[in-house]
């Protein structure tokens, strides 16, 4: 049977192009002992593979090699099995990659729960759950009543992690980039204030609510909303650094903030990658599942259809074109 899937054939520049990809028809394989075949429906398209198609080796993760099948995580269904424990008809999770067909030998692959769609998966309970849930309740340790800010807020982490935020009894603060995402983070999502950080008052907006300062700020993107948090964290506050996405696409990174508020204020400053937490899986798949049961873990999905639609898809993440987890329905 043959399939299509995306290999990546050269490095990005500063953007995206569809140039650098190469959509190929494969053949699905025999498998061998210990093997599945799954047909994927739903691929995850996230701001982490722009760093993952460069030749950047000192990072958390390899990158893609040249002629190799795109990574990615996504959703389907086992088609075939020679393995011992998954079936034929069993959803599973796992870096699956751009293609259409993926053989696995079960490594990596999560069973999906049972009646939670595909959607609600890679919206909730993978990356952007799990990353979201790391960095706040294991990184962060946030405590009830203190105040949160997360930029990207609209993002599929960043409204994950006012909404964990808010499970959890804090003030959350988050900015987006239209008043449209601003009224979906406080009329669905529950965020305290939400604050579109093009508008011109964006800083004294910040200033207005958070009147006790801030104690964690989820960073998702850089750019001016750092700076103007950075200046109103409280002593011994934390900031959790996820993404930079307002510079991914530049080839002259903003510069950050001076130190001295470091000293000042006690801060703790973490970056963090999911690579170096998947022995968490369990534990944050139960906080995740528990949350979304109990309705308070809300979505929005802004979906592509068919495989090849990520080749330009993909820069939706970063002109904020989106409007949700953005995901890939094959």
């Amino acid at each position: 049977m043959q399939y299509t899937a995306v290999k990546l054939v050269k490095r990005p520049g500063l953007t995206i192009t569809p140039d650098i990809f190469e959509a190929v028809t494969l053949e699905t394989p025999e498998l061998e002992d210990g093997q599945v075949l799954i047909r994927q429906t739903h691929m995850s398209l996230d701001p982490a593979m722009k760093g993952w198609m460069t030749e950047d080796r000192n990072s958390y993760i390899p990158p893609v090699e040249l002629g190799e099948i795109m990574r990615s995580g996504g959703c389907g269904e086992v088609v075939e099995s020679r393995h011992d424990t998954l079936k034929v008809g069993d959803r599973v999770w796992g870096m699956l990659g751009w293609t259409e067909y993926a053989v696995s030998d079960g490594q990596g692959l999560q069973t999906l729960p049972p009646g939670i769609s595909e959607e609600a998966v890679l919206c909730v309970l993978t990356l952007p759950g799990m990353t979201a849930y790391q960095g706040l309740v294991e990184i962060g340790k946030p405590k009830a009543g203190e105040t949160l800010v997360v930029s990207g807020a609209a993002g599929s982490v960043g409204s994950m992690v006012g909404q964990i935020g808010k499970a959890e009894g804090l003030r959350v603060v988050g900015t987006a980039g239209t008043d449209d995402k601003c009224r979906w983070l406080e009329d669905e999502l529950g965020f305290d204030k939400a604050i579109n950080y093009k508008s011109d008052s964006m800083q004294q907006q910040l200033i207005e609510a958070t009147p006790d300062g801030v104690d964690l700020y989820f960073e998702n993107t850089g750019g001016p909303v750092q700076h103007a948090v950075f200046n109103r964290m409280n002593a011994h506050g934390r900031i959790i650094v996820c993404g930079m996405i307002a510079d991914y696409n530049t080839d002259q990174p903003s510069p950050g903030p001076n130190w001295i508020n470091v000293i000042k204020r006690r801060l703790t400053i973490q970056g963090f990658a999911m690579p170096d937490h998947w022995d968490n899986i369990p534990k944050m798949t139960a906080a995740l599942t528990a949350y979304y049961q109990a309705g308070k873990l809300k979505y929005r999905a802004h979906k592509l259809e068919g495989l090849t639609s990520a080749i330009e898809g993909i820069n939706l993440l970063f002109t904020g074109g989106n409007t949700g987890k953005l995901m890939v329905v094959l």
